[in-house]
């Protein structure tokens, strides 16, 4: 099931969402990026790869290719490399998943608090957000590297919900994948899991697990009529 417009204004003070896959479409990015990087320094791409970083922070994913694949160089150096191969793709390529703008200006224009809970780099975000001009739109972002656990932690929600000032009972988030949806659970939020291309295989298990499900962001905005500005305001406590 899907949740309500009316449902969210009421129950909730604050929508946090992943970056990667859920909020953006750019899981295909990485798919890119990964085996570029695999190709270039001669290696094989792994299949279980994917599988074995779900949820890992971009520091954490970076430690795990320098010690598992026996990289030369460092974990920073890592990150950077990832950072530039991917820094034009987020400013030109990457669009929001269908649906999302409107459903962020009907949380702004009713009061609701927004934050972004990501597993990647803080330049991406930014790179992002600010090629969009999404920055108003937006209240807080926490990476994974900030708070040095992955999903499905729930480090990444708790220190979010902290810095918009809400409870985490008070939080909806939304996720593409199923160590997200953990941590968001594990947070003590409620949770909405979003399909995604890249995880396709997954969606029946996505949506066993959270509390409810969209195919993308028009499931909640095209239906409802009562998503004027200023609704909230009216709400019964």
């Amino acid at each position: 099931m899907k949740p309500e417009l009316r449902e969210i204004f009421t129950r909730y003070d604050a929508v946090i969402f992943d970056m990667d896959g859920t909020l953006v479409d750019s899981m295909w990015v990485w798919e890119e990026i990964d085996r570029d990087f695999f190709r270039s320094r001669g290696m094989e791409f792994p299949d279980t790869l994917h599988k074995e970083i779900e949820g890992m922070s971009f520091t954490e994913t970076a430690e795990y290719f320098v010690k598992t694949y026996h990289m030369a160089e460092t974990v920073e150096e890592v990150k950077a490399v990832w950072n530039r191969m991917a820094m034009e793709k987020y400013r030109t390529k990457t669009p929001l998943k269908p649906g999302a703008l409107p459903f962020l200006e009907l949380l702004k224009q009713n009061g609701l608090r927004t934050g972004i809970a990501t597993s990647n780099s803080t330049l991406l975000v930014d790179v992002f957000l600010k090629a969009r001009h999404l920055n108003g739109m937006i209240d807080a972002v926490t990476t994974s590297c900030e708070v040095n656990r992955g999903k499905p932690a729930p480090d990444v929600y708790l220190a979010t919900a902290g810095k918009l000032g809400v409870a985490p009972e008070s939080c909806l988030v939304f996720e593409d994948l199923p160590m997200g949806i953990l941590a968001g659970k594990n947070a003590g939020m409620d949770t909405c899991a979003v399909e995604d291309a890249y995880s396709a295989e997954l969606w029946e298990e996505k949506k066993q697990m959270a509390d409810f499900f969209i195919s993308d962001f028009t499931d909640i905005v095209k239906t409802d009529s009562i998503c004027r500005p200023g609704w909230r305001q009216g709400r019964m406590m």
